[in-house]
């Protein structure tokens, strides 16, 4: 039991730390123009983005169930659920930024000149900072439920 602990803690912890540099990467492509090329990089990168959230929710679920800690110290710990209520509003905030950019990619195949237009893609990159904002909070809730705050 303790290696499948060990194993879906460093595993949990990889795809997180993949989430905030898919993050980074996302808002680096939104500086400057964002069309061609640019475009169908930042589609796929919000694709993997979206897959490694997916991935982290049910790692996270496999912790609960098979972890060493049990399920009662996750359900009974406040620090936990702020945590899930911060990556919960990472996930709302990331529902703009990917309709808009799955957007630009369906105009984009039908034309091939198109640029994303400058108020939508100001309005993307409020959201990603927002989305960044709201992800440093899962990380301090992390480090205080492991340290036992909350429970």
């Amino acid at each position: 039991m303790g290696i499948v602990d060990l194993l879906l803690a460093i595993l949990h912890h990889l795809l997180v730390f993949s989430l905030a540099a898919i993050l980074a990467a996302e808002a680096l492509l939104l500086t400057g123009e964002v069309a061609g090329s640019r475009l169908g990089r930042l589609a796929a990168i919000d694709g993997f983005y979206g897959m490694n959230a997916g991935l982290v929710i049910l790692v996270g679920i496999a912790r609960v169930v098979f972890g060493l800690k049990g399920w009662e110290f996750y359900v009974y710990n406040w620090s936990f659920w702020a945590k899930m209520a911060a990556f919960a509003g990472v996930a709302l905030l990331s529902i703009v930024p990917t309709r808009r950019i799955l957007s630009w990619s369906r105009k984009a195949a039908g034309t091939p000149d198109f640029s994303a237009p400058a108020a939508e893609l100001a309005s993307v990159r409020r959201f990603i900072r927002a989305q960044m904002i709201v992800f440093t909070l899962i990380p301090i809730f992390a480090a205080m439920m492991a340290r036992g705050y909350g429970y």
